[in-house]
């Protein structure tokens, strides 16, 4: 099978490369080892008539008009900003945290329990609040989201929330937030319109099957692409239950539902799939669908998520990273491939960097 550039992997950073390449006449094949394109990004339509996120809540947001109007290519965008939750106490508490909620906790003369460097993610997070906020909001959630003490994590970690001085109720304050109207399975079949897919391929087992004459680009997990020989990284996932609640019109009050203390059980989140559909939709369903997610170590690579944020996992990373390097017609990228957490626009945007820096001048020699 003839092609200059071949994508291992069709989710959001390998079908952007594809597309933005197919759009420069280059030959490009896509292979996919699950059942569908997309990769996490991916929905289904539960019997209720409730669309669901099959790998967990995408909600999408940008400030770049580049990103924005290249997913606006694939499908037209409805207006949704994400509101999140937490159960604290009883009550339901922004996420993220509102400086008026720590006011209304501490005293308006509240300050950061930390100072200084932080050498750790409790520190990178005392650094921004009291520490009974902490231990409400942030250590439980992230301890049983990672499975080991706060203390062991990157401070990169915490860079991910904030105190939220203005006490918005969304998620982010990006200037597009919306959702593909006709669901994220046709938004990415509609990115790799045109260019030759193959599912149910497993590149790693069948390497030798499809050379192309330029470049592989690789979207999966770097250390089993070189069969785990300098030693596993770690990964975290999330095992999912459907909850079908055929009396309650609503659960919650918004999509996302935080459960930080382990007192309220391992699971770490809810999903309420009806915030997510237009009002008149949503009323017409007599029950709710709820998505419980518990945290897992996972095994099996096709349920990596999350690369694991310590030290000790960077430094592995670094040394597949540099062998990748080492091989001129390899390219290893994307959230599984850089080991990095992107949220979905990061991953097109860092996907049109990768294309200009790498891609292309390999493809146009």
């Amino acid at each position: 099978m003839d092609c200059d550039l071949l994508v291992v992997g069709s989710g959001l950073t390998g079908a952007t490369i594809a597309r933005l390449a197919r759009d420069n006449g280059v030959s490009v094949m896509v292979v996919e080892r699950r059942a569908h394109v997309g990769g996490n990004v991916h929905d289904h339509r539960h019997p209720s008539g409730i669309i669901v996120h099959t790998y967990g809540p995408h909600y999408f947001r940008t400030s770049s008009d580049r990103i924005w109007e290249f997913v606006n290519r694939f499908s037209e965008f409805r207006s949704f900003a994400a509101e999140l939750k937490t159960l604290i106490d009883g009550r339901y508490e922004n996420w993220p945290i509102s400086a008026e909620y720590i006011e209304r906790s501490i005293g308006l003369d509240w300050r950061p329990e930390f100072s200084g460097d932080p050498t750790n993610f409790e520190e990178a997070s005392l650094a921004m609040m009291p520490r009974p906020i902490y231990e409400r909001f942030v250590k439980g959630y992230t301890e049983k989201q990672w499975g080991v003490p706060a203390v062991s994590l990157d401070t990169a970690l915490a860079g991910r929330f904030n105190v939220r001085a203005d006490n918005d109720p969304r998620l982010k304050t990006s200037r597009y937030q919306g959702l593909p109207v006709e669901g994220y399975t046709t938004f990415m079949t509609r990115m790799l319109a045109g260019i030759p897919v193959l599912l149910d391929y497993d590149y790693l087992q069948r390497r030798s099957e499809i050379v192309p004459r330029r470049l592989t680009v690789y979207t999966g997990a770097i250390d089993e692409f070189f069969g785990f020989d300098l030693g596993r990284l770690r990964y975290r996932g999330q095992g999912r239950e459907e909850l079908w609640l055929a009396d309650e019109k609503f659960r919650h009050p918004t999509v996302q539902t935080n459960f930080p203390s382990p007192a309220q059980g391992t699971f770490i989140r809810e999903i309420e799939w009806k915030h997510m559909m237009e009002t008149a939709d949503a009323s017409d369903i007599p029950g709710t669908l709820i998505t419980r997610e518990y945290p897992v170590t996972p095994e099996n690579p096709e349920r990596f998520e999350y690369p694991f944020p310590s030290p000790q996992d960077h430094a592995l990373f670094v040394k597949y990273q540099q062998r990748a390097k080492a091989m001129p017609s390899l390219l290893i990228c994307g959230r599984l491939g850089e080991y990095r957490y992107y949220d979905m626009d990061q991953a097109i945007g860092r996907a049109f960097v990768l294309f200009d820096r790498e891609v292309r001048p390999q493809i146009e020699c």
